[in-house]
């Protein structure tokens, strides 16, 4: 009988658990992605329960998915809802028990600084399954697939109109009180190490750069990124999927670069709705041409002018070849364009790789702490979409 303290390898230390005894899986989780469940279950549960939140701002925000707990669900699993949950524990059977401060997702299981202990020690198994029914029998009614098809369908809304925090009196928390009040806690939002894809959308052409000088504010205005990128209407944007992480950058000039100055989450194009309306093209002629939408929501945007933003000229001199998905993929193959400066060329959008992404997302965040972010109470003032 062992206790050991871990401090990293959380995904592969879960997969072992499993592999040992699949007999009963049980979770504690307060966000539960979709790609760190599919890693772990490799190996069916014989019987699987768990534990989560039901707050439907943590899936319109990205931290967990709905899909996730749909997938679950299907496995012929169990699961209930708690306000407040901050607890991780994973019970394998009767055999071992994991505590940890990780979520079930691939940030923290695989990235962060998250630190636990693994047990095979009997009394320690006990008392966590002795703390898991006593807190399963005070967490309500089990979770029907019905109710997820209406929170997919409500924070789909709440996205499609731009994730706005006045709006989010729409998504309620349906967790039960199971009788403790926990201290308030900051979520720990990874965003660009969860998503699957990333890219750089590419705001202004080659021939009408903006000047450093030019006020973010202004630019968000003028383009309606807040809620929506523009892509040419001769080609509908069919490689962003939902949760993929939409940098936005502006050509700008002296010198020539793209300063990347914001950050959201994208949604997967869907004819119609996500097609520029006469409305849209009287307000702004230019979506005659560029009519098709990726929207995005939980847009945040770094104060100041362009001049604040993040260089790409500095991602593409530091990482090279694996900038970008395209040309990382040429390098290994030792064919086509690896130059990452060719390879957005009249292009509305670069995928970037995880490197990419990683770096992009650390210098963006810096500039955030740098330089600050623009005031919701600023962008209110904007124009936004009717929830459709």
């Amino acid at each position: 009988m062992t206790t050991r303290l871990v401090d990293s390898g959380w995904s592969q230390e879960i997969s072992e658990g499993l592999r040992a005894d699949s007999s009963e899986f049980r979770i504690i989780s307060p966000f539960i992605k979709t790609g760190a469940l599919q890693r772990l279950f490799t190996v069916k549960p014989q019987s699987l329960r768990a534990i989560t939140r039901f707050n439907l701002a943590d899936f319109s925000e990205g931290v967990s998915d709905i899909a996730a707990l749909r997938k679950m669900l299907n496995l012929g699993g169990s699961v209930r809802g708690v306000r407040n949950l901050h607890a991780k524990m994973y019970l394998f059977g009767s055999t071992r028990a994991i505590i940890t401060s990780a979520n079930l997702t691939g940030a923290a299981l695989d990235k962060n600084h998250e630190f636990g202990l693994v047990s095979e020690d009997t009394n320690i198994i006990e008392a966590c399954h002795r703390y898991f029914d006593g807190l399963w029998d005070r967490s309500g009614a089990d979770l029907m697939n019905g109710q997820l098809d209406q929170w997919d369908a409500t924070v789909t809304r709440h996205r499609a109109a731009g994730g706005r925090p006045n709006l989010s009196n729409i998504l309620k928390d349906f967790g039960v009180d199971a009788g403790i009040v926990a201290s308030p806690f900051t979520l720990l939002k990874n965003i660009v190490a969860d998503a699957q894809h990333s890219f750089v959308k590419f705001l202004g052409e080659g021939h009408n750069r903006a000047p450093l000088s030019l006020p973010i504010l202004d630019k968000i205005d003028g383009s309606g990124c807040h809620w929506a990128l523009a892509y040419p209407a001769t080609k509908r944007p069919r490689a962003v999927g939902d949760g993929a992480v939409m940098f936005i950058g502006r050509l700008t000039y002296d010198p020539n670069d793209v300063r990347i100055f914001g950050r959201a989450t994208g949604m997967r194009h869907v004819p119609g709705r996500d097609d520029a309306t006469a409305e849209d093209i009287e307000r702004h002629e230019w979506k005659a041409i560029w009519s098709r939408y990726v929207r995005v929501h939980h847009a945040k945007f770094v104060a100041g002018t362009l001049a604040n933003g993040v260089s790409l000229n500095n991602l593409m001199d530091n990482l090279g070849s694996d900038s970008f998905a395209s040309t990382k993929r040429n390098a290994t193959k030792g064919e086509g364009n690896a130059d990452p400066r060719q390879a957005f060329r009249q292009q509305p959008a670069v995928e970037l790789t995880t490197e990419g992404a990683t770096w992009l997302g650390e210098q963006l965040q810096a500039a955030f702490d740098r330089h600050g972010t623009i005031p919701q109470s600023d962008l209110d003032l904007l124009d936004w979409p009717q929830v459709p």
